[in-house]
């Protein structure tokens, strides 16, 4: 009975990885710029970014495409962002630095620095990217180029996670993979037609200019967390074709520094946005959901926990084989998911202690609801 009972987690992570078969590569697309190149602007949003500003703006001023201009938004920075900019562009006439005006009420610190980058942009392709990215040299080319045959009117990249200290190594891995297990390979979210089966990654969103102020801009999305996931199911309900591709070759990203930062970064998003990747509308839906949101990440906890029950002799040999057989199950699959990852493997041994991380950020932001704080700002997000 025991080992009958394990058999969920031997079949879930056969479920997952099959679903990520066919996941396309942007390394599949020429890194060669075509003779009719459009021209590109690069809108980066930048609060506080000391800290990435300078690697970021040379790696895009870096890059082999030809035409284009880089606009950084500093939204009322007191660390000397917009100055770390320009002096990283070393007089490079293709960056400029613009000054965020005053937050208005109902909008989110990025949408609205995103919308005021693209008033003064020229470009007929808009890249919205993060701070905390690091661009190679044909990241912007080839993704141009696959823009283009895919005939996207949003297309969007997943770049490789930097990871640096323990815990980052640890539970990175573990929110990336109940994102990939949410939605599947890159494929089925390009294929999809369903918006609650579509999601883009605000680290890396391109855009036709002519689509973008059709949809509405940021503007659309101006009182939502994750502006991301919210551009990528709007512009499917519009009609419109949202393509994802993973280049973890091309661009990288180090999310947080850190257990604390993690905790507050991915805490302002997993309750709030996750809401929005289900359908359910009711008031009575909306709080059962706010209720049981954290549960299944109790997923790999509880076969250690009966493992150590029966170890202690509070429980039998039943729960000992089960949580021996559920446990080395989920092994087998996070020493694959951290193999993927460029990890350390030996991380897949603790896996438990990871997913007690992961259930206490997603608690936590289960019981804040929709109130959500990120730089010194304070939002309610609208579902």
């Amino acid at each position: 009975m025991g080992l009958l009972a394990a058999l969920p987690w031997v079949l879930v992570p056969i479920v997952i990885v099959a679903r990520l078969a066919g996941t396309k590569m942007l390394d599949e697309y020429p890194a060669e710029c075509a003779l009719d190149a459009p021209r590109v602007s690069v809108i980066l949003p930048a609060r506080n970014e000391a800290k990435h500003i300078v690697q970021c703006v040379r790696t895009l001023l870096a890059t082999r495409y030809p035409n284009l201009e880089v606009i950084v938004v500093n939204d009322h920075s007191t660390d000397g962002t917009a100055q770390l900019a320009r002096d990283a562009a070393a007089g490079d006439p293709r960056l400029r630095v613009i000054e965020n005006p005053d937050l208005p009420a109902g909008w989110f610190g990025k949408q609205w620095a995103c919308h005021n980058g693209s008033l003064v942009a020229t470009g007929d392709i808009l890249l919205f990217t993060d701070a905390d990215t690091r661009h190679g040299a044909e990241l912007l080319p080839r993704s141009v180029n696959a823009m283009r045959a895919r005939k996207a009117d949003l297309f969007s990249v997943v770049g490789r996670q930097e990871m640096v200290t323990f815990w980052e190594k640890l539970v990175q891995p573990h929110l990336g993979c109940l994102i990939l297990a949410r939605y599947g390979s890159t494929e089925l979210i390009s294929r999809s037609t369903n918006p609650y089966n579509k999601i883009a990654n605000g680290q890396f969103i391109m855009v036709r200019r002519d689509v973008y102020d059709k949809a509405g801009g940021h503007e659309a999305v101006r009182s939502h967390v994750a502006e991301d996931l919210r551009l990528a199911q709007e512009w499917t309900r519009l009609g419109y074709s949202v393509q994802l591709l993973t280049g973890i070759d091309q661009m990288s990203t180090r999310m947080y520094d850190g257990l604390g930062d993690m905790i507050r970064g991915w805490g302002k998003n997993v309750y709030a946005a996750g809401r929005d990747t289900v359908p359910f509308t009711s008031p009575l839906a909306r709080t059962l959901l706010r209720w049981t949101f954290p549960l299944p990440l109790l997923w790999d906890v509880l076969p250690i926990l009966f493992v150590l029950l029966a170890l202690l002799g509070i429980a039998g040999p039943t729960a000992l084989a089960w949580g021996l057989t559920a446990y080395s199950a989920s092994v087998l699959f996070w020493i694959f998911f951290y193999t993927v990852s460029r990890e350390n493997v030996l991380y897949a041994l603790i896996h438990p202690l990871a997913s007690a991380v992961v259930f206490y950020i997603f608690a936590r932001a289960a019981w804040k609801g929709d109130r959500v704080e990120w730089k010194g700002r304070a939002y309610v997000s609208r579902s």
